[in-house]
């Protein structure tokens, strides 16, 4: 770049003439160039700008550097600290305000408002204060700084004393400060005071003033309010007290529970301290109370201190253990409460565990009925209860109770039960045997249900209320299969339990006897339905034994409840566990007609249902689960009942068939 082009682009930014001779030697060049362009060709090396773009290009090069940002706040109130002195009905004293002013110039600092000013000083120099600017604080005074830092104005203030029935305050004003403390001396002893809108740190009296410090809530006014202390000689009075305590001893197997609930009456003086007699070999676990500060045992003493001295009344609750006999002769330990002029409650004794209470000795104590002994009593609903209300008189009277306890062995009972079994049993003339076992199933605590099946069975699938399970496998063989379990303190619920598997035998001949052997369970079973399909070429009946011929019914139990069976072709039946098909009333073609439409809907509804049942269940499962096998019902039936089938017996139904030709003879 030629010399004359640097030196033009390195100019300075000035004012005036040079800035004029540039524009005028620009805008020369400009004329120039349009009147000569096109006979005269520049000079190589010169670059003409217009004026714009120069401006442009020496703004780039020399930046002008902005003013900075200023700040959020011209100033802040930083602390208060207010000392104060209470004289008749004014409070004077000083005010010292910290202010961190950021801003350089002049800054507005408002006095807090309701203070009366008398003098304002900075650094020892008076300083003027002007009412505030327009708006709110228009009638707030304020000072004003004019250097930036911290500074300290300390003002000569003075306060009203209020005085409405019998009760002085003062009130500080609320401050936009992070720290207000205040320092107030009253000439005068013996007064009560009550702060407001903050915390009283620190109360001291001395022989002839009293003097407080506190501390302010954040925007909260500051308000002391004193009256003159009433003394209480409750204090200094004798004790006299009333009380109530109510004992509940559970009898157990290894140990003995004491519960006993406190209820103190205080009817002169202050209770510092209950003291409860406590037996030997009684172990003190917890004193439990809202006014209970402590708790000490020694020397066969409960002693219970109170948060504060105990004026009216003061409940607490008394925890412990001891041993006793597991059965026969049992002295009840008592619990007594001391320095009581009247004690009143009484005692309950009651048998945890199978057991009765017999032969009662009791002395000073009297029969009362559990529902008089309040709640910590009337709570248990034991069959083995024995209460007592101790005798009016003297607070020292004796009392004794000791009583004979006669334990019973407990008796196992059901914990499980199959409250309803069914069985469909498919047989072919090759002796095979496909059977559905379908079990309602009542749990309380049981974990698996056992099913042992026939010798030689397979299994095909296995389900647990509708859902598909992987059984396990016990040592001997046996099916485990999960089951669900009630909630605590609720009624089991009926839930069903399904098997497929299959058995293999010898074919039927013309005629002979087949023995159908079913699966036996770890559980008894209440009642037992039998649906047996046979091959329609053979006569079947049943022989005496468990099972007995009877009439199909529906299953019993809700959980077995499946769907409506219907009529098959050419003789059979095609139906799941259900109610046997009866004859169809007469009627029309028309009727008919409409019925079959009806059906093949709902049948079409139902396989919709199952489609979206099978999807979803599928969906929430991972891992392989066994296949839903459909029951191949067909041919002629034989529906047979049983009832009260032991646990782990597998019961068993003879059949005795006969061939029957088709001329119809035999």
């Amino acid at each position: 770049m030629p010399a004359r082009i640097a030196a033009t682009l390195t100019m300075k930014k000035k004012l005036g003439l040079p800035l004029f001779s540039a524009s005028l030697f620009v805008l020369l060049s400009l004329s120039a160039a349009s009147s000569f362009g096109q006979t005269i060709a520049h000079s190589p090396g010169w670059v003409v700008l217009p004026i714009d773009e120069y401006r442009t290009l020496h703004a780039r090069a020399y930046p002008i550097e902005r003013d900075p940002e200023p700040p959020p706040v011209e100033a802040t109130l930083t602390r208060v600290d207010y000392d104060l002195r209470i004289d008749g009905e004014l409070a004077s004293g000083r005010a010292s305000l910290t202010v961190d002013v950021l801003k350089d110039g002049w800054v507005r600092v408002p006095v807090p408002a309701d203070l009366l000013v008398r003098e304002a000083r900075l650094d020892g120099k008076l300083v003027s204060l002007v009412p505030g600017a327009a708006g709110k604080a228009a009638g707030q005074l304020s000072a004003l700084l004019s250097h930036s830092g911290r500074a300290v104005l300390l003002f000569d203030i003075a306060l009203p004393v209020a005085s409405a029935t019998g009760e002085e305050s003062i009130t500080l004003p609320s401050t936009a400060s992070g720290v207000t403390r205040a320092s107030v001396y009253l000439p005068r002893q013996g007064v009560d005071v009550r702060l407001t809108g903050g915390l009283l740190s620190d109360k001291s009296e001395s022989a002839a003033e009293s003097k407080w410090i506190a501390y302010g809530r954040g925007n909260e006014a500051l308000t002391f309010a004193w009256r003159r202390k009433t003394e209480d000689h409750r204090a200094t009075q004798p004790l006299r007290m009333r009380g109530s305590l109510t004992q509940l001893l559970g009898l157990g197997e290894d140990s003995t529970s004491i519960n006993a609930e406190v209820n103190l009456e205080v009817t002169q003086g202050a209770a510092r301290v209950a003291t409860i007699q406590i037996p030997d070999k009684v172990t003190i676990n917890q004193v439990l109370g809202a006014m209970v500060a402590d708790w000490e045992v020694k020397a066969n003493e409960l002693s219970v201190t109170f948060l504060e001295p105990v004026e009216q009344t003061a409940r607490f609750v008394v925890t412990g253990e001891t041993r006793s006999p597991r059965e026969g002769q049992i002295e009840i330990p008592l619990l007594r409460l001391l320095n009581a002029e009247r004690e009143t409650g009484g005692i309950a004794v009651e048998v945890l565990g199978a057991g009765e209470i017999k032969d009662l000795k009791s002395e000073g104590l009297e029969s009362a009925d559990a529902t008089d002994l309040g709640e910590i009593v009337s709570n248990r609903q034991s069959p083995s209860l024995a209460a007592f209300r101790f005798r009016a008189g003297d607070g020292n009277l004796a009392r004794s109770l000791s009583l004979n306890v006669a334990r019973y062995t407990p008796q196992a009972v059901l914990l499980a039960n199959v409250s309803e079994a069914r069985y469909q049993v498919l047989i072919s003339s090759e002796g095979k045997s496909l059977v559905h076992a379908r079990y309602a199933v009542r749990n309380n605590q049981r974990n698996f249900l056992k099913i042992t099946l026939p010798p030689g069975a397979t299994l095909w699938s296995a389900s647990l209320a509708g859902k598909p399970v992987r059984p396990g496998q016990s040592p001997d063989g046996g099916l485990l299969l999960p089951l669900d379990k009630a909630r605590a303190g609720e009624e089991a619920p009926e839930f069903a339990v399904e098997v497929f598997y299959l058995t293999r035998g010898t074919p039927w001949n013309d005629k002979g006897q087949f023995k159908l052997a079913l699966p036996a369970l770890d559980l008894p079973v209440s009642r037992t339905g039998l649906l047996v399909y046979h091959p329609p070429l053979f006569k079947v009946t049943p022989e005496p034994g468990a099972f007995r011929t009877a009439p199909y019914e529906n299953p019993l139990s809700t959980a077995l409840n499946p769907p409506v069976t219907y009529s098959g072709a050419a003789g059979g039946v095609v139906a799941t566990m259900g109610p046997s098909p009866g004859p169809l009333p007469a009627s029309s073609d028309t009727d008919l007609k409409e019925e079959s439409k009806l059906k093949r809907s709902q049948a079409a509804t139902e396989a919709l249902v199952d489609k979206f049942r099978a999807d979803s269940l599928a969906g929430k499962r991972a891992g392989i689960l066994p296949i839903r096998v459909s029951f191949p019902a067909f041919g002629p039936s034989l529906y047979l009942v049983s009832e009260l089938t032991g646990e782990n017996q597998a019961p068993s139904a003879g059949l005795t068939y006969q061939h029957e030709k088709k001329a119809g003879g035999k």
